[in-house]
């Protein structure tokens, strides 16, 4: 055993310097320290840990027919649901596009025409049914009596279409942008009043009555959004087949016994 007695002052230091680097920090005390009764009492008065904060859950995407519906419901005129379907970002057939096409013609009149989506033409004026197209469309209710230009209700047309965007390559538009348009479009007829409505084409039969094949479905009178409406073949389809135009006018007639009250 060292005793104090032998050791000289560098060598006590030396001693001391060494502990230190090997940790000891106390001196013996005179009674023995249970280092294990130590520890538990720590841990007994030792703050608790808080719980882990659980991760962040994404938030989940909003659904975009659900968001469609809500912003046509609160429009209150066309002009207000003309401005919220033009900022409606989830269709992407909008990012493509030139223009945004709403109508065309005489809002209030008795016929409403609704049409398919915008071609070429109608993306780079921003009206539906302008073109070749458009011309027949003209000459075909002109025939009739009626016009997008007309003054009044009476003798005038009101014109749309499903989509308001044009699809890239004149494509068909798919079933989920059909789907997102639908409320602005349910929304679009009953703020215009229509007495009557054309359903021009296979688009508007899918998006009014859930039917396609134009062919099959024209000249018989069904119900859209509450009203009359009566499907024809579109413009286009006549401008390739001339034949099809007989089929055509005895359409335009029934639409005048109709506004006569005779049909």
């Amino acid at each position: 055993m060292i005793t104090p007695q032998m050791l000289d002052f560098d060598t006590a230091l030396a001693l001391y310097e060494w502990q230190r680097e090997m940790g000891a920090d106390e001196p013996v005390g005179e009674e023995p320290v249970n280092r294990y009764e130590l520890v538990a009492e720590a841990v007994k008065v030792a703050p608790r840990m808080a719980e882990p904060a659980p991760p962040p859950v994404a938030p989940v995407a909003a659904d975009p027919v659900e968001l469609a519906q809500a912003e046509a419901e609160a429009a209150t005129t066309l002009a207000d649901l003309a401005e919220r379907q033009a900022a409606y970002d989830r269709c992407d057939l909008k990012k493509g596009a030139r223009n945004f096409v709403f109508a065309d013609g005489t809002a209030g009149s008795r016929v409403m025409i609704i049409g398919e989506a915008p071609g070429r033409d109608e993306d780079l004026e921003g009206l539906p049914f302008v073109g070749p197209a458009g011309q027949m469309l003209d000459r075909m209710f002109a025939a009739i009596g009626l016009s997008r230009r007309a003054p009044d209700t009476e003798t005038g047309l009101y014109i749309t279409n499903v989509m308001p965007w044009r699809p890239p390559g004149n494509r068909d538009p798919e079933a989920a942008e059909i789907a997102m348009m639908l409320p602005f479009l349910t929304r679009h007829v009953d703020l215009a009043d229509p007495e009557l409505i054309v359903l021009m084409g296979n688009t508007p039969c899918a998006a009014a009555l859930g039917q396609r094949g134009i062919l099959r479905l024209r000249g018989s009178w069904a119900t859209a959004f509450g009203r009359p409406a009566l499907p024809m073949t579109h413009p286009a389809y006549l401008l390739r087949t001339p034949s099809a135009k007989r089929e055509a006018w005895a359409d335009l007639l029934e639409i005048k016994a109709r506004l006569r009250g005779t049909g």
